[in-house]
């Protein structure tokens, strides 16, 4: 029987400065009418995680407005100092006058992958031409982008295949894992694969039977583009137990080696790729 490797890498975990935690939390209950469970800190956050198995954690977090991006980059300096073996999806904004100097000083940090991209937030296209230098970048510093593209749980004009396509089609090689495996549209992003060699899929908040919107292509899907996937919980902004994915994926009873590519070693492939190529030309302390 299938189980889980000893230490997983969570590729999709959330951290942010308290009060920004606590508007989330009071936006699902507002506009989702969904309560998170897990009403954690950042520090609880990784306790939490690390409890159960959780080794290396890549977190992220987002500005969802202009003139968010620099004080919860700050924040996040002070947290990836703080603690050790956290990896971090910084926030980033087109619409900020210093964003793009900004990105270039936070990049390089030895544990700062790249950037995270809510566009259903944040409300802009990925393929805005103010983006475009931000995408130049990734790719000459070897770093990478998570993106929020999809259109579940829910959408937005800002989201969904037709655009991530347009984007795709002009930077074909960009390094970015899609958030949710694409949900909705899950079958039109995994053929994006094919011609996307740096592309990547995460399995945050997708594999909850019964819930709509729940990945819906059956396990041979999962095993064909085992290489291109990576695991993430999507914690601790969750409305159901974490546990439920997980015996979720563990259900499909795949071959081991699925579970073990997707739990720990392509996320690893991913993280020693960037770190090896990562060559700090300024004082950490300075980036701030």
């Amino acid at each position: 029987m299938a189980k889980l490797p000893a230490t997983i890498i969570d590729f999709h975990a959330h951290l942010f400065p308290d009060r920004l935690f606590e508007s989330i939390w009071r936006f699902f209950e507002q506009g989702y009418g969904a309560r998170v469970i897990h009403q954690l800190y950042y520090r609880q956050c990784v306790d939490y995680l690390r409890l159960r198995g959780i080794g290396t954690i890549v977190y992220s977090n987002y500005a969802h407005r202009q003139g968010v991006a620099k004080a919860v980059n700050d924040w996040n300096l002070e947290v990836l100092e703080e603690i050790p073996d956290l990896y971090c999806f910084a926030a980033f904004h087109p619409g900020d006058t210093d964003a793009l100097q900004m990105a270039e000083r936070l990049l390089d940090h030895p544990r700062i992958l790249g950037f995270k991209l809510h566009l259903l937030v944040q409300r802009f296209y990925p393929h805005d031409e103010r983006l475009m230098p931000l995408y130049d970048m990734i790719q000459a510093r070897g770093k990478r982008l998570l993106m929020h593209v999809g259109t579940g749980p829910v959408g937005n004009e800002f989201v969904g295949l037709a655009h991530f396509k347009r984007l795709m089609e002009r930077f074909p090689e960009l390094p970015v894992t899609v958030a949710h495996m694409g949900a909705l549209e899950y079958g039109g992003f995994m053929e994006l694969l094919h011609d996307c060699p740096n592309l990547y899929l995460d399995t945050a908040f997708t594999f909850y039977p019964g819930r709509p919107g729940s990945f819906d292509l059956g396990p041979d899907a999962l095993e064909r583009h085992q290489d291109r996937i990576v695991y993430g919980s999507d914690f601790p902004n969750l409305i159901l137990p974490r546990e439920t994915e997980l015996d979720c994926l563990l259900g499909y009873n795949l071959p081991q080696a699925f579970y073990d590519k997707v739990f720990h070693a392509n996320a690893r492939r991913i993280i020693d790729g960037i770190t090896g190529k990562h060559r700090s030309r300024h004082p950490i302390g300075a980036l701030k």
